[in-house]
């Protein structure tokens, strides 16, 4: 009797006590928002549908860098005359679940809707899934006014080059997806073409296919750490660069029927 008071007593023990055991880093619980892209997207559609000016930040890189992005998301809910936020990736550092969580929770307390692209670190681990989990699908595009954003997984060194990356074939499908709609695009990436993680097998035949986009404006990319233009292949389509958020800076772009401009903001 005394044996099987102390084994019902030992099981419970252990079932109370299963709230103190922490989830393994890498495995992909997660709490909280998900397809998070998603429910800003139609948000950054709806609020600029007809508007012929848009004016939006990019920003990326703040993997390990918490109180510089919450420093970032105060100085944007300062200014009253943000569209949107693009986090050009690396919001963890190690692909870590919770870096994921912690990161989207920072970027949540925004006024104004963000996407998220996914960048090389995003994918170490488990972390492809866990951004797919919370942020949706690695390629994917959205219109603002009159304008298509293409936001494109370039990070073809951290699959091994197993997979079509960039995926072609999805920038073709957006083309033509909806091209009613829009007249002007712009494409943003984590990386450019040249760098590190780029499969540069194809880095000329990918700027010709986003040439092919409609009124092509310029390139946003991030994962350089520091703040760049550069004319890659010498045609005058740009690829602006934001800085980590250690920098404390962002690039703020307006664009206009007219053209576009475009400032680095300290904060």
């Amino acid at each position: 009797m005394v044996k099987t008071y102390g084994y019902i007593f030992g099981l419970l023990f252990g079932l109370s006590g299963c709230e103190l055991i922490d989830y393994h880093p890498y495995d992909v619980h997660i709490t909280g928002e998900r397809e998070v892209n998603a429910h800003n997207i139609k948000e950054i559609e709806k609020n600029c549908r007809n508007k012929t000016t848009i004016r939006f930040v990019t920003m990326g890189d703040s993997q390990r860098w918490y109180d510089e992005t919450n420093a970032f998301v105060r100085a944007i809910n300062r200014r009253d005359d943000i569209d949107f936020v693009i986090h050009g990736g690396d919001i963890s550092d190690f692909g870590v679940t919770k870096e994921f969580i912690w990161q989207r929770d920072i970027m949540n307390k925004l006024r104004v809707p963000y996407v998220v692209i996914i960048g090389n670190h995003d994918c170490l681990g488990t972390g492809r899934d866990t951004y797919q989990a919370i942020f949706g699908a690695t390629n994917f595009s959205f219109i603002a006014g009159k304008v298509k954003f293409v936001c494109l997984n370039t990070n073809a060194l951290e699959y091994d080059y197993s997979e079509p990356i960039p995926d072609c074939n999805f920038m073709e499908q957006e083309l033509g997806n909806r091209k009613e709609e829009f007249n002007k695009t712009v494409v943003s990436m984590h990386a450019r073409p040249y760098s590190d993680v780029f499969n540069d097998n194809v880095a000329k035949y990918f700027h010709y296919c986003i040439k092919q986009y409609p009124g092509l404006q310029f390139c946003t990319v991030a994962h350089g750490h520091g703040v760049s233009v550069n004319d890659l292949f010498n045609d005058g389509i740009l690829y602006y660069q934001s800085d980590c958020m250690k920098g404390r800076s962002y690039l703020c772009f307006t664009i206009t029927p007219n053209g576009y401009t475009y400032e680095v903001v300290p904060f």
